[in-house]
């Protein structure tokens, strides 16, 4: 009954393209009743140094999308990023062991800042949305072999800040939020939902 729901308030009469296989997106996604296709981005997720950490994701977000929007002739591609912002460094994924390491240590007992950007790209006009959103995130204090243990697992690997909040362990380490929780695994469910439904026209 809820998926009918769902499909309902997220109609659309062209397909919609995920551009990301993160495992994560493509779940919350489905809780919602959204039926799409997936298409990885293949785009370097490299930014300007000076810009800030709302540009980099919905810059990021965009260029994903309209990446994918390019290759195809009709559909709505979705673009995501998620950044983890520590006393102004911005930590993405880690490039090793060593690196997730050092992410988590310095993340340890602290309070950091995730955000996570999305776009919505038209490919047949060329329209475009983005948007984000921000949540706090306080960690407890991790032990050394915690840190090590959980880096040993690969987990951290393909997650920004080299952790998880939802089905993984990293969700331990993580002492209180504030703000949206779907921005912390990875893509803010409420303010995608209305930016969908006003995007492709559904305002009811």
């Amino acid at each position: 009954m809820y998926r009918f729901f769902f499909e309902v308030m997220l109609r659309s009469d062209i397909p919609i393209i995920l551009a990301s296989r993160s495992p994560r997106r493509v779940h919350l996604l489905r809780q919602i009743g959204l039926s799409f296709s997936i298409q990885e981005s293949g785009v370097d997720e490299k930014f300007d140094d000076g810009a800030s950490p709302e540009e980099i994701v919905r810059m990021l977000s965009l260029a994903k999308a309209t990446s994918v929007a390019h290759r195809v002739v009709k559909g709505i591609v979705i673009g995501a990023d998620t950044i983890v912002v520590l006393d102004g460094r911005i930590l993405g994924k880690p490039l090793s062991k060593s690196e997730a390491v050092k992410m988590l240590t310095a993340l340890s007992g602290k309070t950091h800042t995730v955000y996570t950007g999305f776009a919505l790209v038209d490919a047949a006009t060329g329209k475009s949305r983005t948007e984000y959103e921000r949540t706090e995130v306080t960690f407890r204090r991790l032990g050394d072999s915690e840190i090590s243990e959980y880096v040993e697992t690969g987990s951290p690997m393909d997650k920004a800040g080299a952790y998880g909040i939802q089905d993984d362990y990293g969700a331990v380490f993580v002492e209180k939020i504030q703000g949206c929780f779907y921005t912390v695994v990875g893509f803010p469910l409420a303010k995608f939902y209305t930016a969908f439904r006003e995007f492709t026209g559904d305002r009811s």
